[in-house]
């Protein structure tokens, strides 16, 4: 088994040399552009499963699955890759395996938290041992344990140049639990500092809860909330500006997503109930605060991004909302690509722009794009 980081060849994938850095872009004219971060036949099988960060000093971080053998999730080959761009997502580094596997071993799912507070980069995962996978996870929480999977994550000091291993399995799960899994995508940092990272989890009766797992000293102890369910899936948080935190969820119940709400930071939450609005085809998706540095007395204060595939009946129609309330109403939305698509994950540039990273085709490639707001057409408003 090797955690080292090398350089992925093969992939068939043009990189470039990071460009210097650019003039902001005009508010006023629609920015839309996009590039292709992997292509599935080029390198790999299949590539699937992007999380996005932006670093405090504006660095990109995506991450994705690499599946070298089929498209299936694991048990398998699977590794984790990373790119890294500091030109707003015009240019990328090559790839590299933050967590590649031997002995039929695999990672996969990842999921990106930066804390804004010390500089240092997480990337959460699974593990799992040849052969085991979310589907036949058995019970138990022993770090040696190869019939369990394992929630294991790397953490980087120097923005993604190099990364360390840590398992966390026993501090986040009940040993009478079945599997366990970083949901992935993005965490979030709440304003007092905590870090959360959601994770979906089965009991021993093979329902489905979700759990956020959470920090309060910069990464040191983990420890995972009370779990909210059944018939969850993988989520996401936003904070809210009044310090709520919402989280929003697929699910298999109904073609809607499941939102609750903490009031203690992510500890508990409450009933999950339908969105009316936010219809979904059993997908993970994404949610982010619009301003999390605006003032909770201006009304960007409490506008929210939410990227999902919006359709009842495939992984197709690509679409992002913007909501004016603290998504209670989402009365903005534009379409990304109408046809296949799947997975998407958001992030907030350092100009003000906004980045998206999503399974296009909808397994076909790995895509970055870049919006601003006159492209969104946002009418929220102003302040």
């Amino acid at each position: 088994m090797s955690l080292a980081v090398f350089l992925a060849t093969g992939t068939g994938l043009v990189s470039a040399t990071p460009a210097a850095a650019t003039p902001a872009p005009d508010p006023t004219t629609p920015l839309y552009e996009s590039t292709d971060l992997a292509v599935s036949g080029q390198g790999a099988h299949t590539y699937r499963i992007p999380a996005l960060e932006t670093l405090p000093d504006g660095t990109l971080v995506a991450a994705y699955d690499r599946r070298n053998d089929s498209a299936s999730d694991l048990p398998g080959n699977v590794d984790v890759m990373v790119r890294r761009s500091t030109d707003d997502g015009r240019t990328w580094s090559p790839p590299e395996a933050v967590a590649d596997y031997d002995g039929g071993a695999g990672a996969g799912d990842p999921s990106l938290i930066v804390d804004r507070w010390t500089g240092r980069l997480f990337l959460f995962h699974m593990y799992g041992p040849r052969g085991i996978g979310f589907g036949n996870a058995g019970m138990g929480n022993d770090h040696r344990s190869t019939s369990i999977l394992h929630t294991d994550y790397h953490y980087s000091d120097d923005g993604g140049r190099s990364w360390r291993a840590r398992r966390l399995t026993r501090d986040l799960k009940d040993p009478k639990w079945l599997g366990i899994f970083a949901s992935s995508g993005t965490g979030i940092q709440l304003s007092s500092g905590r870090l959360l990272q959601q994770y979906v989890l089965r009991k021993a009766d093979a329902s489905m809860w979700a759990a956020s797992a959470y920090s309060d000293d910069h990464g040191k102890t983990w420890r995972l909330g009370t779990p909210v369910g059944p018939q969850m899936d993988e989520n996401k948080t936003v904070e809210l500006a009044d310090g709520r935190i919402m989280l929003n969820s697929r699910t298999g119940s109904t073609t809607r997503r499941l939102v609750a709400y903490s009031r203690d930071g992510g500890l508990t939450y409450s009933t999950p109930v339908p969105d009316d609005e936010l219809v979904d085809p059993v997908n993970n998706a994404s949610i982010l605060r619009y301003d999390p540095d605006a003032p909770p007395g201006l009304p960007r204060a409490h506008w929210l991004l939410f990227s999902n595939t919006a359709s009842t009946s495939a992984r197709r129609n690509l679409t992002v909302r913007l909501s004016c309330d603290d998504g209670r109403s989402w009365p903005v939305s534009r379409v990304v690509t109408p046809g296949p698509a799947a997975y998407s994950t958001l992030t907030r540039l350092k100009d003000g722009t906004f980045g998206l990273l999503y399974e296009s085709g909808p397994y076909r490639k790995i895509t970055f794009a870049r919006f601003n707001d006159a492209w969104l057409g946002a009418p929220c408003p102003a302040g």
